[in-house]
């Protein structure tokens, strides 16, 4: 129960859906969260409820000036950084045509830009430590076309690019970059989704809870360090795509 006892993550979006659930996860492990989200309220509520080794970060990752404070704002908080998840992103889906030209760019800053420079913030830190583990939320979409996202399965194809690319990278300075790839998970984003294409998820039970990916993260992080779990993807065994 204890496997990351002693260990320091960090993880975005970590107020609610997957980033809420891994954060649980590893305190539950044993480790100590730096929690980093824009939602002061929902962060103030989770650290609260999951007491002091939860620790609140406020923070717009779309703002450029703090998205690269985030190191130094962990460090404020914490000695060092052992795991970063990188899980901030958003959606959008249907036809293109209708997408809102704005929604598009902050969708993309936020599932690619942000996720890249984040690492790019956090990796130096590691690289000194000559240690760490890197863990993006990815999603399905990044292996397989999905029609009725032209804008939010791009971005994360971009993201199963970018986390082998770093994997490699990375690899000699003893840091893991891994990605976990969720079917259709029960949380705000699907909000977002076709109302007739929820409606069959939902009668097909294709939905599975953040807490079981959040299981698949914990799996990764807790391999021994000659194993590295490059992607995991983790699917409601109804999902048919």
């Amino acid at each position: 129960m204890n496997e990351l006892n002693g260990k320091i993550a960090a993880v975005t979006g970590a107020a609610s859906g997957i980033g809420l659930a891994s954060t649980e996860a590893m305190i539950a492990a044993g480790a100590t969260v730096v929690l980093v989200d824009r939602d002061e309220r929902a962060l103030n509520d989770a650290c609260s409820r999951l007491g002091s080794r939860a620790i609140g970060l406020p923070l717009d990752l779309l703002n450029t000036e703090k998205c690269a404070s985030l190191l130094d704002g962990i460090l404020s908080k914490v000695g060092h950084l052992d795991i970063f998840h990188a899980n901030a992103g958003t959606y959008i889906g249907g036809d293109l045509v209708d997408a809102d030209l704005d929604g598009i760019d902050r969708m993309l800053n936020l599932n690619i830009n942000v996720v890249i420079k984040n690492v790019r913030t956090v990796a130096p830190h590691m690289i000194e430590r000559g240690t760490g583990d890197v863990v993006v939320t990815s999603s399905v979409a990044g292996h397989s076309a999905v029609p009725w996202e032209p804008v939010y399965s791009p971005s994360k194809w971009a993201m199963h690019c970018f986390v082998q690319t770093m994997r490699r990278q990375l690899l000699k300075s003893g840091i893991r970059v891994g990605s976990v790839s969720p079917g259709p998970v029960i949380s705000a984003l699907l909000a977002d989704w076709p109302e007739e294409n929820l409606r069959k998820a939902k009668e097909a039970g294709a939905l599975i809870e953040p807490k079981e990916v959040a299981d698949a993260i914990i799996f990764m992080l807790t391999r021994p360090r000659n194993v590295t779990i490059r992607d995991v993807v983790v699917l409601p065994s109804a999902f048919d795509i």
